[in-house]
């Protein structure tokens, strides 16, 4: 069975890695059993399997270790070429740019949205590592970079724009049936949901729509983590 090493929190039920999300999707849609491994990343990068970059996810396959949430969708589409992630060329491409996208758009603002809270789910010794890491990276104190989540929410909700758009004319951005790229989606969707409780979707946006649909595949496996607010 392949084991997957995801991110844990103090929480026990409560997972938000995007990226390791996208590999459970990726997963659940090849109809592959898995094992999860949750880690605390930050603080024991040594029970990761090597090669590894320090970061999870990371899948150990019989004896392949594979890390990477893009590296291990190419994988899970190369050994297990049922049930395609991308059907064809095209749409693997379009799976890298929404990739490419999400990443370099749509994480700064999740980040500025729920920093506060993505921190607090961390027991002390992960939010020493936290602080430090982000605050060398951002230039900035935690508070500073999170100090207006209300409008950091507004500019994710704009930069959704091209994706509401789509979803008008079709239910997924694979079209009829999701593909990678929506996977992709839903791991953003399931960083603030589970990390943070934030409510960023007003029920009439098209795109809450769109995240109950993909929260309802694979008989509901995205509710499987609950969500953050319910945290007493």
């Amino acid at each position: 069975m392949i084991q997957l090493y995801d991110l844990a929190t103090k929480y026990p039920n409560i997972r938000f890695s995007p990226f390791c999300w996208r590999i459970k999707y990726a997963l659940a849609h090849k109809q592959l059993p898995w094992k999860e491994i949750p880690i605390k990343a930050l603080t024991e990068k040594d029970l990761l399997p090597t090669p590894n970059e320090g970061k999870v996810p990371v899948i150990v396959d019989d004896d392949t270790v594979v890390f990477d949430s893009w590296d291990i969708a190419l994988y899970l589409e190369k050994k297990y070429p049922h049930h395609l992630l991308f059907d064809g060329d095209e749409s693997r491409a379009q799976s890298l740019f929404v990739k490419h996208w999400t990443e370099t758009v749509l994480h700064v603002l999740v980040s500025r949205m729920g920093i506060l809270d993505f921190y607090e789910t961390q027991n002390k010794a992960d939010q020493k590592v936290f602080r430090e890491t982000r605050e060398n990276r951002f230039g900035v104190s935690l508070e500073e970079w999170g100090r207006d989540p209300e409008g950091a929410r507004i500019e994710f909700l704009k930069a959704l724009e091209p994706l509401r758009q789509t979803l008008r004319s079709q239910n997924f951005l694979g079209g009829r049936t999701p593909n990678f790229s929506d996977y992709i989606m839903v791991g953003i969707f399931q960083w603030m949901r589970c990390g943070s409780r934030l409510k960023v979707f007003e029920e009439s946006d098209d795109v809450f729509d769109y995240q109950e649909r993909l929260l309802d595949l694979f008989d509901g496996l995205g509710r499987s983590s609950p969500a953050y607010a319910s945290i007493g």
